[in-house]
């Protein structure tokens, strides 16, 4: 059978994008080892409040952190960030309709335990989120790869290493993806276009691009389904990189 990959760099508690480009996959790997974005969303993303949207910001230590791999980023430990995170949590979904169903894992993750790197603290939520989610891929590490190149290189040497047959990029990969290099390498590359879903939210009117979280806290068990709403699946990418090669384009 046709072997889908796709990666992504660690993302703190990621929007439903990553889960339904991770849903389209058999396997994932963790790319942790790019260099770190100071204000990517490496280390934040955004949950909803009566107020409107709001960050979530995982502080990290800045001396040298622009010339290191995401691996290798540390949190600051100093400012309390977790206990903080756990209380907006707390204030912002205490009454949304899953919130007690979850907020165990929550309260032992920020209050229970600390965490020394970033890229640690996001593999440990995202395994979870997934294991929630019913989302069951192989998960690889890129620091057991050994990979060489830069940007359509290196994903090309990953595809290579894991011997896959489709790539899944995220939206932005059309800028840099070499495709015919790809397809001369038997590798068919496709590009996620990702229609975020409307669901019902606390406090007010829709926002989109909120973590997972909100998504979570609201619906629960359904909140996969909600994810792939309106989207290409598994069973879409295999049917479309077999004929066409334009899936997601």
């Amino acid at each position: 059978m046709t072997k889908i990959l796709t990666a992504h760099q660690p993302a703190y508690i990621p929007w439903l994008g990553l889960f339904h480009k991770i849903a389209l996959a058999d396997v994932f790997v963790s790319f942790n080892q790019v260099q770190y974005l100071p204000k990517d969303w490496n280390s934040r993303n955004k949950i909803k409040t009566p107020q409107g949207d709001m960050w979530m910001t995982v502080p990290v230590l800045k001396s040298g952190h622009r010339d290191k791999k995401l691996a290798e980023i540390e949190i600051n430990n100093s400012t309390r960030w977790a206990e903080k995170h756990w209380k907006s949590l707390l204030v912002n979904y205490a009454r949304s309709p899953y919130f007690p169903r979850y907020a165990a894992y929550f309260e032992e993750v920020y209050l229970r335990r600390e965490w020394t790197l970033l890229a640690d603290l996001c593999e440990e939520m995202l395994l979870w989120f997934l294991d929630e989610l019913g989302l069951h891929v192989e998960y690889l590490d890129a620091r057991d790869l050994d990979l060489r190149g830069a940007k359509s290189e290196l994903v090309l040497d990953m595809c290579r290493k894991i011997d896959c047959q489709v790539y899944v990029f995220g939206k932005l990969g059309r800028d840099y993806a070499d495709v015919e290099a790809f397809r001369a390498a038997g590798v068919e590359p496709c590009f996620q276009d990702y229609r975020h879903p409307v669901y019902r939210q606390q406090h007010g009117a829709f926002l989109p691009y909120m973590s997972v979280v909100d998504l979570l806290f609201n619906h629960g068990p359904s909140s996969l389904e909600i994810i792939m709403d309106g989207n290409l699946t598994k069973a879409d990418v295999r049917r479309l990189a077999g004929g066409t090669g334009q899936c997601g384009m």
